[in-house]
């Protein structure tokens, strides 16, 4: 936020000011008595770095110009700012074009060649170019020194101060008045994501998984270069070095990084696989951005964002919107001595929530600085915290995930949840530990396992036993019949009566995994351990599924159900209607009651609409003018308490609200009713 800040100094003091003529607003470069409309985002990028030129660079107003007319250009050109070596502007010594912020790369390129074209021409040879885009920002020497094609061994890591000569980097740590990297707003950090996502998207090049885990790659390789310990004045690794061509760079990136993934061989099994110039673009869109000093909630606010987004359509099986997440967290009231896991955790929602979750709890008993809170929650993320996900890309993202939220990816387990608990035990000797199983002999202390299951499983995809050898091991491939003794895969009848589901004796060849991911949460939950899971209608009450409900009944208390709106997963490209089902695993050898009352509720208002629309009943609480903001939004599951910072903007009376964090009121919506239940269980539907 460097340049915003120089930007408010530059109104303050007289060499910006915004005119407002009927509702056109336009900025004047006051030095030079030239405005321009104030709307158009590149002249907020302008009016950012001329500001920067002042007070970071040490240039006198009288020598930058703004909007120069570039002589022997066709067709005429003007450039966006020109520094010149004398107050006449007759000695050009930098040529700056300046963009708005979300330009493509091609975009960005191109920008390059337009300042060369004007540092370039004839009558106006400027000794350096640069291009801004927002945190996106490349400078050049284009002094005789190289060739007028060169474009990459003449790259400086930074404009030049005062007309010295250029840094070997341009971020150093503590050494004012040389630049340190800084935290930075959510705003800025989605847009630095989602800019490093298009650049190694890149049109199709890499598949949107494989490329957002090369860029989980380089942002555990961009953090763990934050938190090596250096001296005051040393300079970061991870940014690009004065006169450093794309193939050194890259050399220097991926030995870093060769080095780092020794230390976490779970989290990164192979090597950065993107070429050299893209590895360029992604190193200039991270370098000035400090994720370790960016608080968690806005790193948690913008990677949920921007994996709102990116996870819909193809890839909405591995993201499950957040307020259902945060609804089944709260009404499993997860704690720092629950053993969690979620059996498909995709990109690790519930799991960050949990966590989210416990160190809230933290911060009841003891000081957010302390010791004794960071341990409280870091202790219960690194040992109590368990995924499992099939897909590896996916797996990946979820590691990445929890360390971007400061650990618990260690106990990510990359494989099939359905395949046999030893199996899954052998890759992760925590979690054998906690379900009991002794990975040689494959035996089990049935008294063990997870206390609390949070998890939406994948709907409607089959099983099959030739090609998952695991599924006669499930007692529900015995449980399943389209009508009464008719198997809706195979066509052999059977004797039985599937209503009941007890006297079954022939093995399904196939079943969906919704059914098979039932039996897998009971197996790992201890006697007595709640789970709640997202399930399709169809299980709760297709007449061909009796004896799948009636096995459910005998083994778990089901403690309420809450019915979701056909739209609660359209906007991720799922539109089966379902509902979150909240079970207790039954203790040994204890019977049935029929008289046992279930909650019983029906949610319309989610929060969301089938667009992804927020849909919140908004009401301001609290608000103190241009500082800070908590406002409530209400739906049916719960209500929020959204938190907000002012945000200056660029202008002098602009800006705008940016949310800083928002929790969970417990006692709110359907968790307040919840909560009234257990103390009174009789049977109601809300």
């Amino acid at each position: 936020m460097e340049n915003q800040d120089f930007l408010q100094r530059a109104f303050a003091d007289g060499h910006l000011q915004l005119i407002t003529s009927g509702r056109t607003e336009k900025i004047r470069y006051v030095a030079v008595n030239h405005a321009e409309k104030w709307s158009d985002p590149e002249e907020k990028v302008r009016a950012a770095f001329y500001a920067a030129l002042i007070y970071r660079y040490a240039y006198t107003v009288e020598c930058i110009g703004v909007e120069v007319t570039v002589p022997d250009r066709t067709p005429a050109d003007r450039a966006d700012l020109v520094v010149f070596r004398d107050k006449e502007h007759t000695k050009p010594y930098a040529v700056l074009e300046c963009k708005r912020d979300d330009i493509s790369d091609t975009e960005f390129k191109q920008a390059v060649e337009q300042a060369f074209g004007n540092g370039h021409a004839h009558k106006f040879r400027a000794e350096y170019i640069g291009v801004i885009a927002g945190q996106t920002r490349a400078f050049y020497d284009c002094s005789d020194r190289f060739g007028v094609l060169e474009r990459e061994a003449n790259i400086v890591a930074d404009m030049p101060i005062q007309y010295g000569k250029p840094e070997e980097f341009k971020y150093y740590k503590d050494a004012f008045p040389k630049p340190d990297i800084g935290a930075v707003s959510r705003g800025v950090l989605i847009k630095t994501i989602r800019k490093c996502h298009q650049t190694l998207w890149g049109g199709g090049r890499l598949s949107p998984p494989m490329a957002f885990g090369e860029l989980t790659k380089l942002i555990f390789l961009k953090t763990r270069d934050e938190k090596t310990p250096r001296r005051k004045g040393d300079p970061y690794e991870f940014q690009i070095k004065t006169n450093e061509t794309p193939e050194r760079l890259a050399g220097r990136i991926k030995a870093m990084y060769s080095t780092e993934r020794q230390k976490e061989p779970d989290v990164f099994n192979d090597d950065i696989k993107i070429d050299d110039i893209t590895l360029r673009s992604m190193v200039l869109h991270l370098e000035s951005v400090n994720l370790t000093a960016t608080d968690l909630d806005t790193k948690g606010v913008a990677f949920e964002q921007f994996m709102d987004g990116f996870f819909k359509g193809d890839f909405g099986q591995y993201f499950t919107p957040r307020n259902i997440i945060a609804f089944a967290i709260q009404m499993l009231d997860i704690r720092s001595d629950d053993f969690v896991m979620d059996p498909a955790c995709g990109s690790g929602g519930f799991l960050l929530h949990a966590l989210d979750h416990v160190r809230r709890l933290a911060s009841e008993f003891y000081e957010e600085d302390s010791k004794e809170h960071f341990d409280y929650w870091h202790s219960f993320a690194e040992k109590r915290l368990f995924g499992v996900e099939i897909n590896e890309e996916i797996a990946r993202v979820a590691k990445m995930n929890m360390i971007v939220h400061d650990d618990g990816h260690t106990n990510i387990i990359g494989s099939d949840a359905l395949e046999s608990l030893t199996t899954i035990a052998r890759k992760n000797a925590t979690f054998a530990t906690i379900v009991g199983v002794d990975i040689e002999t494959g035996q089990r202390d049935e008294s063990k396992g997870f206390s609390k299951i949070p998890t939406n499983p994948p709907f409607g995809a089959v099983i099959r036993d030739d090609l998952h050898s695991y599924l006669p091991s499930y007692e529900l491939s015995r449980y399943v019949a389209k009508g009464r003794g008719k198997d809706e895969n195979d066509a052999k009848d059977y004797n039985t009566d599937f209503k009941t589901g007890r006297n079954a004796i022939k093995k399904r060849t196939s079943l969906k995994t919704e059914v098979v991911y039932c039996e897998r949460v009971w197996q790992l939950l201890k006697p007595g351990g709640q789970a709640a899971v997202v399930l399709p209608d169809g299980l709760l009450t297709n007449a061909s599924l009796q004896g799948v409900r009636d096995w459910l009944l005998e083994r778990f208390k089901v403690l309420a159900v809450v019915s979701l709106p056909q739209f609660a997963f359209a906007h991720f490209g799922a539109g089966v209607k379902s509902s979150v089902v909240f079970l207790e695993k039954r203790q040994p050898n204890i019977r049935v009651s029929d008289d046992e009352a279930i909650f019983m509720a029906s949610a319309e208002n989610i929060g969301y609409d089938a667009t992804g629309r927020t849909t919140y009943r908004i009401e301001v609480i609290e608000e103190t003018a241009e500082k800070n903001r908590k406002e409530l939004h209400s739906c049916d599951l719960f209500d929020w308490e959204v938190k907000f910072d002012w945000m200056p903007g660029e202008g002098r009376n602009t800006g705008d609200w940016s949310e800083r964090h928002r929790h969970v009121i417990p006692k709110s919506g359907l968790l307040g009713q919840y909560q009234a239940f257990k103390k009174k269980p009789e049977p109601f539907f809300v």
